[in-house]
């Protein structure tokens, strides 16, 4: 029999919640856990009578603990609070994930073990794959240690010939099915913003790293605003590298990069800014320090832009 496993969370964490589930997948095709949350409710069950027998009946529950979450009354104070009780009488066990900075270390959360390692947000980790993956290996050895579940099966599966039949009976169809989306300037704007804010909590997430894994180095970031952020490293006490990126700067509708954290704002060594193709949103950087050189880099998502950033900021440490 599977675990269960109850998990709270605000409404605003939800895109969190879907990549912590993808990555509860092979505890899932395992048997080891059945997952529930509120987005599982049917319709015409009663929402807290619903929650409080499934968070009665939950072998683990996970806390998915972020600002909106310790805002929330009905987190905080409704599910937190009776998490705390039944780990406490030993009938759960409570897992806290930190998904994103907030003061929990001043809650009574604080007493108990987190996730990811050291309490660590999961959006500042550089690779948040590896952050769930984390989460994930703290819940299958909590399962094991409160014996919540059976043997984990055998996960070698194959399509049955019943299934094969069945397929073979479906209706021819084209594969030539996609048809153009059209995006607004809302649209733009809004994947703009968020490519900014990615690539602010990537930069503080790989300058944390950077430090923690090469002696000698020290890296500070410092937000000068709402729209500018800064990023220097010093290597044996010397600053070797610095950046200055902005939301907006000097094309308007894009993110500006500048060599130095002391850049004017009229200044730039680099740019990009929203376009998009028939089928999605990206970004484009004009290829300043690439001058007259193939590149690779014409479209870019949020990841792969915060990653050219920083490949040419940390590109004087290693001597390219």
């Amino acid at each position: 029999m599977a675990a269960r496993v109850f998990v709270s969370y605000s409404h605003k964490d939800e895109e969190l919640r879907d990549q912590l589930e993808v990555q509860l997948s092979m505890l899932k095709r395992q048997g080891l856990i059945d997952v529930w949350h509120d987005r599982r409710m049917l319709a015409g069950d009663h929402l807290d009578w619903t929650i409080s027998a499934e968070l009665d009946a939950a072998d683990i529950v996970l806390l998915l603990v972020s600002p909106d979450f310790l805002a929330s009354d009905y987190c905080y104070k409704i599910e937190k609070g009776r998490a705390l009780e039944r780990h406490q009488e030993g009938t759960a066990r409570l897992i806290s994930v930190i998904l994103r900075p907030c003061d929990w270390t001043h809650t009574d959360l604080a007493q108990y073990l987190v996730t990811p390692t050291d309490g660590k947000p999961i959006t500042l980790w550089p690779n948040s794959d590896e952050a769930f993956l984390d989460v994930a290996k703290s819940i299958r050895r909590a399962i094991k240690e409160i014996g919540a579940a059976e043997q984990p099966k055998d996960v070698h599966e194959f399509i049955e010939l019943e299934e094969v039949e069945a397929m073979a009976e479906e209706l021819p169809r084209s594969s030539n099915l996609r048809l153009q989306k059209e995006f607004t300037e809302a649209d733009k704007d809004r994947f703009l913003l968020d490519a900014f804010e990615y690539m602010d909590r990537f930069f503080q997430g790989s300058l944390s790293e950077l430090e923690a894994r090469n002696q000698g180095i020290q890296a500070r970031y410092r937000k000068v605003d709402g729209n500018t952020f800064t990023a220097t490293v010093y290597r044996g006490g010397a600053k070797t590298a610095a950046c200055s990126i902005r939301l907006g700067g000097m094309v308007g509708n894009g993110i500006a990069y500048s060599n130095g954290d002391e850049a004017p704002t009229n200044s730039m060594n680099e740019s990009m800014s929203v376009e998009s193709d028939d089928q999605k949103l990206f970004l484009r950087p004009m290829g300043m320090p690439h001058f007259g050189l193939p590149t690779d880099r014409d479209t870019l998502s949020e990841e792969g832009a915060a990653e050219y950033y920083w490949s040419l900021l940390i590109q004087p440490l290693q001597g390219n």
